[in-house]
């Protein structure tokens, strides 16, 4: 920022609106965000995309900047901008990056472009290491995990401004108001866990897990630690990926990441814990109890049935009867004639319900309640212990599941805001990585800004469709306003190009793609393409206007235009075009025209127009020769010259051609 800017409000910031700063003020520091430059950030805001978030990021460096924008005065020079923008784009691995990419733009600001020419000096010191790049395929920015609810347990106060602050500072958990120590043991009753914020309920006993904890505001992940869980489960797979992207580059990272990596193993995707066994253990043992109960129960019968079967029992008739007299049955006589073999029956069933699910020893005895000692036909569970039993496991399982959330929330909760940090630098890394390789690709070098006209020596432009490498580079520079002459397919238009992509990555504050280049420092470019035929009245006259309208403030603007002369017919052309160099030179503008009527425009002119020259030096197999780097002082020769030069030098009908050459004005000295 620079020195002395005032803070900035919101709806200062270009395009954003009301209902945009109402959304980007529910992120925890927005004008942090805008700062830091930070599109991942502002895109967390409710409803606002990520490529609506860079253009309000772009909003809040032009505010910062006092930039007026403008840069890009005619469609033809933003579509060369967003053709350069296209190719950073494409060296970027993340999305976030080619997003944040087009934060990147060109004006007249100083500040701004010598901001970026500092950040762009880092980027290309940057190694481009492939490693790198494959871990940045698996970074994305920090995601806001999914509305975390619990509703075991509850806060609970007797004070209504306690309410409020503890409803907006734990969003998660109910929150009661109770009015006495009666009402916190009613919620005690309904909740696995109560914590009192109120001094007051402290030394009040109470039956249930009630804690009174007025600090609770200062720990949260002590309270409510699926919150810490659940944004490091839900960022996972992105962490992982910033860690091995900081390690693999070789750059400081804002955590201690075996910490972070170290916390991320005992982290499942669910957000529950993971790598404890005896929580593992307790979770399987809950499962699994009917079933095992189950099971247990055929073991026990299967064995009895079998001693039973292989048993012949002999009961005397007195002894019958007298059982019959007292209303005794089958269980009196298993008591009597296989009171070992239940025995032995049931302590099978005990010991598949201890082996099944793990048992301790305590656990264990407290599983003995499930079956009975006295022997009946069928063994059945005691459904009371199979209970009592299921409830002692559930609450040693939440126990200890509750600890190891705490523990390791409270683990996490220490790296939060550099686990923050360390996706971001990952993708602000990625960012300049597609700087550089931008910069590699297309051998750039930083330009000068000042002066007046351009100078570039072995500029190649990125936006032909060709391979760079087979680009011919070209050496050009001109002093105020230039005409540029040319066969057709010489190379005047890429030219141009050429001259608009340097003049726009230099007003970018980045590298050129030259061996050398100075441009003008001017507020404006204005860049106009080729028009599609004559146009008629209204449009003619409309075209006029522009150019008079380009005229005033000459001085501050770079002005390329090319074959204006099809607007209307070729004689009128070149006296309009004249009229206009005339003014342009008089207000001392920078630029190019392209035309094929430069003889007859520099013959219009009242001052001596510079006329530039792309030299074709001949035909070879019907193709033209040509010297990409146009000439200074040449009124280049047409194509129809060429051929019918080559012609004349043919044996056949020479003397014809001879006369057709003759005709041509402005052949070359």
């Amino acid at each position: 920022m620079p020195p002395d800017a005032p803070a900035m409000d919101l709806e200062d910031v270009p395009g954003v609106g009301a209902k945009t700063a109402e959304r980007l003020r529910e992120l925890d520091d927005p004008a942090g965000a805008l700062e830091r430059e930070d599109v991942a950030a502002v895109a967390s805001a409710p409803g606002i995309s990520t490529g609506r978030a860079a253009r309000i990021v772009r909003g809040a460096i032009r505010a910062r900047h006092g930039d007026p924008g403008g840069f890009l005065a005619t469609d033809r020079a933003r579509e060369v901008y967003d053709a350069v923008l296209t190719r950073l784009q494409e060296r970027a691995t993340t999305t976030y990056a080619a997003h944040r990419l087009a934060t990147l733009y060109p004006t007249a600001t100083a500040s701004r472009i010598e901001e970026v020419a500092a950040f762009a000096d880092r980027a290309c010191e940057r190694s481009l290491d492939p490693s790198v790049t494959e871990a940045l395929a698996d970074v994305e920015p920090i995601e806001r995990p999914d509305d975390v609810t619990v509703r075991d347990r509850c806060l609970a106060t007797a004070d209504a401004e306690t309410y409020q602050a503890a409803t907006a500072a734990f969003p998660e958990l109910p929150v009661e108001i109770v009015d006495d120590a009666r009402g916190l043991a009613d919620l005690a009753r309904g909740y696995s866990s109560v914590v009192a914020l109120d001094e007051a309920f402290a030394g009040v006993t109470i039956e249930g897990d009630v804690t009174v904890d007025p600090n609770a505001f200062d720990h949260p992940e002590e309270h409510v630690p699926e919150r810490a869980l659940a944004f490091f489960a839900t960022n996972r797979a992105s962490l992982r990926a910033a860690a091995t992207v900081h390690r693999r580059a070789g750059v400081d990272a804002p955590l201690d990441l075996d910490e972070l990596e170290d916390a991320l193993d005992d982290l499942a995707a669910d957000g529950s814990v993971a790598g404890d066994d005896e929580l593992e253990r307790l979770n399987v043992a809950v499962d699994d109890l009917d079933a095992a109960v189950s099971t247990a129960e055929s073991v026990a019968n299967d064995r009895l049935r079998a001693a039973i079967e292989e048993r012949d029992v002999t009961i005397e008739g007195a002894d019958l009867l007298s059982l019959v007299e007292r209303g005794a049955g089958v269980d009196s006589l298993l008591a009597r004639e296989l009171a070992d073999e239940y025995a032995a029956a049931v302590s099978a069933a005990r010991e598949h319900v201890r082996d099944a699910l793990a048992l301790r020893d305590d656990e264990a005895e407290r599983a003995v309640r499930i079956f009975g000692d006295e022997p009946t036909y069928p063994v059945e569970r005691r459904e009371e212990g199979v209970s009592r039993l299921r409830e002692e496991l559930v609450a040693e399982r939440d126990r200890r599941a509750a600890k190891r959330k705490r523990d390791l929330a409270g683990r996490l909760a220490d790296l939060r805001a550099g686990a923050s940090v360390l996706v971001r630098d990952a993708l602000e890394l990625d960012v300049e990585l597609a700087v550089a390789r931008f910069c590699a690709d297309f051998d750039c070098t930083p330009a000068e800004r000042g002066g007046a006209g351009f100078e570039i020596e072995g500029g190649r432009s990125p936006l032909l469709d060709v391979p760079f490498d087979d680009v011919e580079p070209i050496d050009y520079a001109v002093d105020g306003v230039a005409l540029l002459s040319g066969v057709n397919s010489g190379g005047k238009t890429s030219t141009l190009d050429l001259v608009a992509v340097v003049v726009v990555l230099a007003h970018m504050g980045l590298p050129v793609p030259a061996e050398s280049a100075r441009v003008p420092a001017v507020e404006e470019l204005h860049y106009h393409a080729k028009s599609q035929g004559t146009l008629d009245a209204g449009a003619f006259e409309s075209t006029l206007r522009d150019f008079a309208a380009l005229t005033r403030g000459a001085d501050a603007k770079c002005v390329l235009v090319d074959e204006l002369e099809s607007i209307t017919e070729p004689g009128a052309s070149a006296k309009i075009v004249a009229g206009i160099l005339e003014a342009l030179h008089d207000a001392g503008a920078t630029g190019v025209f392209v035309s094929h009527l430069a003889g007859e425009i520099r013959d219009a002119a009242d001052y001596e127009v510079d006329v530039d020259g792309i030299r074709a030096v001949g035909l070879a197999d019907g193709e033209l020769v040509v010297e990409r780097s146009p000439a200074k002082d040449l009124l280049a020769r047409s194509t129809p010259e060429l051929i019918v030069e080559k012609l004349a030098g043919e044996a056949d009908d020479a003397a014809f051609y001879e006369e057709l050459l003759a005709k041509f004005d402005g052949k070359e000295a």
